[in-house]
């Protein structure tokens, strides 16, 4: 799963020619049967269209890239969405779990709007497994992906999990089995921490009530954690994991939601606030908005003006031309620090669909 950072670096790339290929995918047979031939129908699409306006020799780099990228595709465990990037210089295969219109796009840029579009309304979210065997995963609804990088997954391997107990009179066995767990679950702690550090999101954690409390008692994410999945879940496949994890997460998520607007109404008396894009759009860009709170389906076009303080008519027309200001305000609170959450439709229609509460 493309964190943020890395799609935000996509989107910066500028290259021509920048091929993105786009294209729904299944994600069980016979339904996903037909997605390897749609894909290569649109690739062949991209490559005819670079021998148009270019050489062979001049895109070779080009279409290989592309080739190379449809080979490492594993189509019986594609999700809903599949994305392929390739330039002379810069390529990726994304998995996505939402679905994108068919497309074979060449430009100067690659084709990462529609994907930032649906990255920013989703809220994702990691799962942490708690047992002999700690396991860290991405998440986003209800697909799982793993943290397969060292460290994780952590094996127990202290007295209790791999090693043996000690045994001899007067040793307290329960005692030195709690301290090695506890011990475990400290490191488990540290490298979640080296994870969240570089991309921090809200977690869900997955375990018998036992290893759960051990975990709390350590942590120092406490703040971060929505919800518990109790049951030991040492067999349970990513598919069903997320299955689980996901209404708890959402649950977790509504609590959080209904407190920004409690949040927000207080703001609003302590005149601490920002109500309406005009408004969000300042403060985000001065980094005051602490939370922003904006109805999901909420776009709006709009160009910058020159000192970028206000947005003007929309033109379609150079980098300060935005087809969603919206999703500008969601990358800006984010990248200053600040919380986003999403609501439906008519919601914050007393602030025009977006307000902000602002730092202090």
């Amino acid at each position: 799963m493309l964190s943020r950072a890395e799609l935000k670096s996509f989107q910066s790339h500028r290259d021509y020619p920048a091929v993105s290929i786009l294209a729904p995918t299944h994600r069980t047979s016979p339904a996903n049967k037909q997605d390897p031939i749609k894909v290569k129908n649109l690739v062949r699409r991209a490559v005819q269209r670079l021998h148009k306006e270019f050489s062979k020799r001049e895109v070779a780099g080009v279409v290989s890239r592309l080739e190379q990228l449809v080979k490492q595709v594993d189509w019986q465990h594609t999700l809903t969405g599949l994305a392929l990037f390739a330039s002379r210089e810069q390529s990726a295969l994304i998995t996505l779990p939402f679905r994108v219109k068919a497309r074979a796009i060449v430009d100067e840029t690659f084709a990462t709007r529609d994907l930032l579009y649906a990255y920013n309304r989703a809220v994702p979210y990691r799962v942490l497994t708690l047992s002999h065997t700690a396991r860290l995963y991405d998440a986003w609804t209800t697909v799982l992906e793993e943290h397969t990088a060292k460290p994780f997954p952590l094996v127990h391997k202290l007295a209790g999990g791999a090693a043996k107990l000690p045994a001899g009179k007067g040793i307290n066995r329960s005692s030195k089995r709690d301290d090695a767990t506890r011990q475990f679950y400290r490191s488990v702690d540290e490298a979640l921490a080296v994870v969240q550090r570089a991309h921090p999101l809200p977690l869900v954690l997955a375990g018998v009530e036992r290893n759960l409390a051990f975990f709390q008692e350590v942590t120092r994410h406490g703040d971060i954690i929505h919800a518990h999945l109790a049951g030991n879940h040492d067999e349970t496949s990513p598919d069903a994991l997320g299955k689980l994890a996901w209404p708890l997460f959402e649950s977790g998520s509504t609590r959080q939601r209904v407190e920004a607007l409690v949040r927000l109404d207080d703001a609003v008396s302590a005149d601490r606030n920002a109500s309406g894009i005009a408004q969000v759009w300042r403060a985000a860009g001065a980094g005051k908005c602490q939370t922003l709170l904006v109805e999901k389906d909420y776009k709006y076009a709009a160009d910058a003006s020159p000192d970028g303080d206000r947005l003007l008519p929309y033109t379609g027309q150079g980098p300060l031309s935005f087809d969603d200001a919206v999703d500008e305000i969601i990358e800006r609170v984010i990248d200053s620090g600040g919380e986003v959450y999403f609501y439906p439709p008519g919601d914050l229609e007393l602030h025009q669909r977006i307000a902000g509460v602002l730092r202090r």
